[in-house]
């Protein structure tokens, strides 16, 4: 049975995003949400009634703002303006980041500023529930005046027009309308602009990429306290004390994560007495690189929960007031900024990743076997696999470079400064992909590495994470093909096979 999770608009939780996200939660509108709403759509047909002329209720839209549109058309204006801006291209979003993003506009609408009567949110909602995705294609959007094209695309659905995928299968918009037990919507002024203006695609496609790149930082975490053991490094840079110096919650945090991971080990009881002095930073510097990635991965999530419960269409109603004003809350550059904080933090992962993995193949350093493998020469052990990681962490840091230093005026330059947040947060599903296989391949070199140790073993955890890693991927005593084991790792990870070793919730305060 689906589970329904109750719409209080304006409360959305990140957890409520991510299972949005991860789950298809059904939804229903809390009964208490219907009385703001309503006022807002009764404040919108007044300020008709009065003669007033106000921005995208009685008007053009964009450039066009300065033209009067009479009475009688403004039915035709919403669906006009539907129709218009469906001008997307490229690849259709992801049926994950569509229902996250059905949610985002339902939660936005229904805190009663939008003008837009209660059947509009009933719409959003029973496209949901039904499993009914509108096609969105993932490019056209600039980031403002909101995600115009691709929220368009979604509302073309709702006015039978359009398409949607239901089950894997392509459905005109009326077959859509059908199958969600739905009829069309007649707009009602204000309602298309409300339902296009807004930032719910960018900020559905930055919270699903910040909760694949949680979900890897939390497996790369694993990977890097197996490296310690495996190149038989040394725990004392993970001393609480060091990082109480420093006063940085993430870093305090990652340290005592490793502490936790490592405790335990015989490989580290080993060489206590050892004559190396210190490691290379990629083991060393664990906590105050990672513990970085978590402080500002923890930022953006509040930022992004925030504007998950936003009203960022335009312009917004103030029923007590009986007032439509015209503002900017469309302009995502909030979303930008913190899309661009999490792949720079996503690419610093991969970055010491792969810096690790080139560590164990160095046998001068790892004191291991030459690429992890035995008769090195006659075979190449995981030579290639690094390259791949090396590859993958190069694309990675140019997928990270800032999109919301770009603008370009659109609108005639009606619209002279947008964020460019869609594409920013777009780009965190392709690089949270590339960043999976890197911890993937130092998840495969680190866990030979240590079971290379035998008879010695690392920590209990991490015996626990290696056979996470041995479930779908044996032991490499010789060559064979390596990419489906690179491929099989990283879908454990995909999975969730590696949370259950560190608990460093975004959500906690921090960054």
């Amino acid at each position: 049975m689906i589970e329904t999770l109750t719409l209080t608009p304006g409360t959305l939780t990140l957890e409520d995003c991510r299972r949005l996200y991860r789950e298809r939660l059904a939804l229903a509108l809390n009964p208490d949400a219907r009385e703001a709403i309503a006022d807002a759509a009764a404040t919108v047909a007044r300020v008709i009634a009065s003669g007033a002329v106000v921005y995208g209720v009685n008007t053009g839209f964009g450039k066009l703002a300065s033209t009067t549109i009479p009475a009688d058309r403004l039915e035709e204006l919403q669906k006009a303006l539907v129709r218009s801006h469906a001008a997307g291209v490229g690849e259709p979003l992801d049926d994950a980041v569509v229902h996250l993003i059905l949610a985002l506009k339902a939660n936005g609408l229904g805190r009663g500023h939008s003008g837009v009567r209660g059947e509009v949110i009933d719409a959003l909602i029973a496209l949901t529930n039904t499993g009914v995705m509108p096609v969105i294609p993932s490019q056209g959007s600039v980031g403002a005046s909101g995600d115009l094209a691709p929220l368009a695309h979604m509302s073309a659905v709702l006015i039978g027009e359009g398409e949607a995928r239901r089950g894997g299968e392509r459905l005109s918009g009326p077959a859509a309308l059908q199958a969600a037990g739905i009829e069309a919507l007649i707009l009602a002024p204000k309602e298309g602009l409300a339902l296009l203006n807004g930032t719910q695609v960018s900020t559905a496609l930055a919270l699903a990429g910040l909760f694949e790149i949680d979900q890897v930082f939390r497996a790369a975490l694993v990977a890097g306290a197996l490296s310690v053991d495996a190149a038989m490094g040394a725990d004392t840079p993970f001393d609480a004390r060091i990082h109480a110096l420093r006063a940085h919650p993430g870093q305090a945090a990652v340290a005592a994560s490793i502490r936790a991971l490592l405790r335990g080990s015989v490989i580290r009881a080993s060489h206590l007495d050892c004559d190396r002095v210190q490691d290379p930073y990629s083991l060393r510097c664990q906590p105050q690189v990672m513990g970085a990635v978590l402080d500002h991965l923890r930022f953006a999530a509040g930022r992004l929960v925030a504007e998950a419960n936003a009203v960022s269409d335009n312009p917004l109603v103030f029923p007590a007031e009986g007032e439509v004003i015209s503002g900017g809350n469309f302009h995502a550059e909030p979303v930008a900024l913190a899309a661009d904080q999490i792949a720079i933090a996503a690419a610093e992962i991969g970055a010491l990743s792969e810096r690790r993995t080139a560590l164990l193949m160095d046998a001068n350093i790892s004191t291991l076997p030459p690429f992890l493998v035995a008769e090195p020469g006659i075979n190449s052990g995981f030579m290639i696999a690094h390259v791949t990681a090396a590859a993958l962490a190069s694309e990675n840091k140019q997928l990270a470079a800032p999109t919301s230093i770009d603008s370009l005026p659109t609108s005639a330059n009606q619209e002279d400064h947008v964020s460019m947040a869609t594409h920013g947060a777009r780009r965190l599903l392709p690089l949270a992909a590339n960043l999976r296989r890197i911890v993937a391949i130092e998840l495969l070199a680190a866990a030979q590495g240590v079971e290379l140790r035998r008879p010695l073993a690392t920590s209990a955890v991490l015996g626990e994470a290696i056979a996470e890693v041995r479930a779908v991927a044996d032991f490499y005593d010789r060559d064979r093909l390596m990419a489906p084991d690179i491929e099989a790792v990283a879908a454990r990870i995909a999975e969730g096979a590696f949370d259950r070793f560190v608990d460093l919730p975004l959500d906690e305060p921090g960054g």
